[in-house]
């Protein structure tokens, strides 16, 4: 496991940006930085650090080897060869395996090998910089240290977002430390913390209790309670995550791009997409949907193309059957969105609801431990009109006014509301607005860590991503 949140909160960051602070040099400031991103991964993985400092030297070499011009496309295949090759092992062995078995009906042991944290999202990190190298886009690193950084870089290495070398190659040679800008940082920090511990836990708690009681005490009531609990858990807990890092990127000087958009607000699943882990649908547009012909190639082509996005989307989500049907269920709805022209005239409103259902019946087969309780939770969604004394009560534990609080709120912060969100982001509206929302923050944070203080239950589910 990663630093405890306390640990992390009023030892390792403090003590991390003191020091930064008082660095002489750009340089120092760099070396800092890459010790203590290797000593937080290496805290709850001593082990898979060397894998992390391994692929990246891999990725560092063959960046070079392209930009010498010697078999520039043999290399670039073995670069992506290698990167998905120790995905696959890691992450995806044990899965590959059952998968054979079952289909086979075949005892091949499968193999138990622990999941380094974050994997996906620094293979995809280094995966773009050499692609990136072998297209032009940019100029190769030179430097093995500074692309350690960009791949190692603590604010976003287990949970994103995913941050292409482009974006912050000037910022990792030239960038200076802002007092405004580390202060709105800072600020963008605490907010994400108290998504995570104050919205998406309390959501998180109700979820996995739903998702684990008897399957004799689901009705219809407990199954929403459940997908309306995991709607908003997850989408606090990333978003959450991704504030956090976005925070502590202004804080040392890197700007990350945003991850979110509100996308519960959206009006079709496209639109969806379009908020919802942006980085990750930039990435696979970039690197997969385009490199596959896009839709340059004729609608059958570009619907195949699609599928295989979302095919890959679900997979690189989770080891499990589960996370491939839930990016083809969300493939499924954007066909249907673009072919079916009705689906495209939907008044705003009926749209908006549309999507939320689609998105969180969806978010079920995500949350569900297996396809079969994936359909059974949809099932009781819909049909599961019962009312026994074992579902009733179960329901009414869970509607406790701390939830109901926090459930409300999660309403309300989910609201496309850009405008003003955008005004508080930039340090927009007034001194006496910006001090007050500082002053808010720093109780936030004190709250949040009084929640801490009481809790153990603090996982971020794209940690195991």
């Amino acid at each position: 496991m990663i630093f405890s949140s306390l640990v992390f909160l009023c030892v390792f960051l403090p003590v991390c940006y003191l020091f930064y602070c008082v660095m002489p040099s750009l340089r120092w400031k760099n070396a800092l930085l890459i010790l203590a991103s290797l000593l937080f991964y290496a805290y709850g993985e001593p082990v898979y650090v060397l894998l992390m400092i391994v692929s990246t030297w891999m990725n560092y070499a063959c960046a070079r080897i392209i930009d010498l011009g010697r078999a520039k496309k043999a290399v670039l295949v073995l670069n992506v060869v290698g990167n998905l090759g120790i995905l696959c092992v890691f992450k995806y062995a044990g899965f590959l395996v059952e998968s054979f078995n079952q289909l086979f009906h075949q005892k091949v042991p499968v193999p138990c090998i622990a999941l380094p944290v974050g994997i996906s999202f620094f293979t995809f990190q280094a995966l773009s910089y050499v692609i990136d190298v072998y297209q032009g886009k940019v100029a190769v690193q030179k430097s093995y240290w500074k692309v350690l950084l960009y791949i190692s870089f603590f604010p976003q290495l287990i949970a994103g977002p995913i941050v292409k070398y482009r974006d912050i190659s000037e910022a990792i040679e030239d960038r200076h430390l802002d007092a405004r800008q580390a202060s709105f940082g800072m600020r963008r920090f605490i907010c994400g913390l108290a998504k995570k511990v104050l919205i998406a836990n309390t959501m998180g708690k109700v979820a996995d209790a739903v998702f684990t009681v008897d399957l004799g005490s689901v009705n219809f009531f407990v199954a929403w309670i459940g997908a309306a609990a995991y709607l908003f858990q997850i989408y606090y807990d990333f978003s959450g995550y991704s504030d956090m890092a976005i925070g502590l990127g202004k804080m040392f000087g890197f700007q990350f791009r945003e991850n979110f958009n509100y996308p519960y607000g959206a009006v079709n699943i496209q639109d969806f997409w379009r908020r919802w882990h942006i980085s990750l649908s930039d990435w696979f547009k970039e690197y997969l949907y385009i490199p596959l012909g896009g839709n340059r190639r004729g609608r059958a082509r570009a619907c195949i193309n699609k599928l295989i996005v979302f095919f890959c989307t679900g997979l690189w989500h989770g080891a499990s059957w589960t996370f491939v049907l839930w990016g083809l269920y969300h493939g499924l709805f954007l066909l249907l969105e673009e072919y079916v022209p009705v689906m495209r005239k939907l008044p705003k409103i009926i749209g908006h609801l549309y999507t939320v259902v689609v998105v969180c019946v969806g978010f079920v087969l995500f949350r569900a431990d297996t396809i079969s309780q994936a359909l059974f939770m949809i099932r009781q969604m819909f049909t599961g009109f019962y009312f026994s004394d074992s579902a009733c009560s179960f329901a009414w534990q869970q509607l406790t006014p701390w939830f109901l609080f926090m459930l409300l709120i999660a309403v309300i912060g989910a609201a496309p509301i850009q405008r003003l969100s955008s005004k508080v982001r930039n340090g927009d509206g007034g001194a006496f607005v910006q001090n007050g929302l500082f002053v808010l923050s720093f109780m936030l944070l004190l709250w949040c860590m009084i929640r801490l203080s009481g809790s153990t239950y603090n996982p971020f589910i794209y940690f195991r991503f």
